[in-house]
């Protein structure tokens, strides 16, 4: 479940705000990886997935371990589970990730959480630009506010 974070409301329109971010996207910043690159204890040690057969997910579950994943396991039934026990050495169902060591993205774009309404974007090429880009726009808010 993901919770949406605490905001406070804002006070004017989305068209009065700018947005900073800083972001490095999993498609572009990151890679998939094995088991053994990202030193996951299901690999180390072994692993037990326990699927509800009594249910429609834990059938398909099931069918996918037993004739589709390659993996190697031992199966017990308790009560209405089928209780799959995978040996250590083998890939996990995790879909794992590693950094590229790319430098992120630096964005500005009008709006703030509620959207973006002139559709306006900006990527800086460097964290210096964005930060002077960002320390200019606090300059003017601030003769904005000291005007009153």
């Amino acid at each position: 479940m993901t919770r949406e974070p605490f905001r406070l409301e804002p006070k004017m329109p989305v068209r009065a705000y700018k947005t900073y971010a800083i972001s490095s996207p999993l498609t572009s910043h990151t890679r998939p990886a094995r088991c053994e690159e990202v030193n996951c204890p299901n690999y180390a040690n072994g692993w037990v997935t326990k699927v509800d057969t009594a249910e429609p997910l834990g059938v398909s579950q099931a069918k996918y371990i037993t004739e589709q994943s390659g993996r190697h396991f031992k199966t017990e039934i308790a009560g209405m589970f089928l209780v799959f026990t995978f040996p250590a050495g083998q890939q996990c169902f995790a879909e794992h990730r590693v950094p590229l060591h790319r430098e992120p993205l630096y964005v500005v774009r009008d709006g703030d959480h509620r959207g973006n309404p002139t559709g306006y974007q900006r990527r800086h090429t460097n964290a210096e630009h964005w930060v002077e880009d960002f320390a200019s726009h606090q300059a003017e808010l601030t003769k904005e506010i000291e005007k009153g």
